[in-house]
């Protein structure tokens, strides 16, 4: 199904009946991937899945968002479909998203699940900054050496070297966005967080890193840590029976 928010179609899916359940996909994934978590819970409850704009079947922005800009658009699609209180369950960039949400809109939010959940600024060692200033020197000389080319064309050799996978993936408006929503730090939210919240982490997950899911949980006053063991960023896909044990037993106790 599609539905125009702010001159954006975004496509979109509603499953089951009962109480309302939002579901936000992660970074460079779309409603496919949470797709089995939709599947899963439309026995007993009714669960929402949107393709984030730029992702999936939805459109592209229109200018370069940061991640409340994202978050405004979900909650004006909740305002769409009529919602008044929900469970919102994010993996990664849609935990960040559901951060966001349950800070702003904390009556909104019944209960939150965070799945490998972003919105940390990681913690960066003297290879990060290596690579960062390494990349910056090369472009500058780049740049002088091929002044001819035009600078996308020339600069992508560059971008997939240097460039994390998400960010060679990327293109257009959406590498700009990438670059604005990854600098963005949400810890100082945690703490006025008030809804009961399960996050659930990969202790593989080199995305959002495990100590992140610790962070969360000693900051946000009403969590609770389930660490799924062998699993990396897609924790849910990687050991989906145990996740789905977890998951039923918080949402319906």
């Amino acid at each position: 199904m599609k539905v125009d928010i702010e001159g954006i179609e975004l496509n979109y899916i509603e499953e089951g009946k009962g109480k309302d359940v939002l579901v936000l996909h992660g970074w460079g994934a779309s409603i496919g991937t949470v797709l089995p978590i939709v599947n899963l819970l439309k026995a007993n409850f009714k669960v929402y899945a949107l393709d984030l704009p730029g992702f999936g079947e939805s459109q592209l922005p229109k200018e370069v968002f940061d991640s409340a800009d994202y978050a405004r658009i979900v909650k004006k699609f909740i305002d769409m479909m009529g919602i008044e209180r929900l469970i919102l369950i994010g993996h990664s960039f849609g935990g960040k998203l559901s951060i966001l949400l349950a800070n702003k809109y904390p009556s909104m939010v019944e209960k939150m699940v965070l799945i490998n959940s972003a919105g940390l600024i990681p913690k960066r060692g003297i290879d990060y900054y290596l690579k960062v200033y390494t990349f910056k020197i090369l472009k500058f000389i780049y740049k002088s050496l091929f002044f001819w080319v035009e600078d996308e064309n020339k600069m992508e050799r560059l971008y997939k070297k240097f460039g994390s996978k998400d960010y060679q993936a990327a293109e257009g408006i959406m590498r700009k966005i990438l670059v604005k929503v990854v600098n963005e730090d949400l810890r100082p939210m945690l703490k006025n967080i008030g809804v009961p919240t399960l996050l659930i982490w990969g202790d593989q997950d080199r995305a959002t890193p495990l100590y992140m899911g610790k962070i969360m949980e000693k900051e946000i006053p009403d969590s609770g840590l389930v660490v799924l063991e062998g699993t990396g960023h897609y924790s849910y896909l990687d050991d989906f029976n145990k996740f789905a044990i977890i998951l039923n037993t918080f949402l319906l106790s």
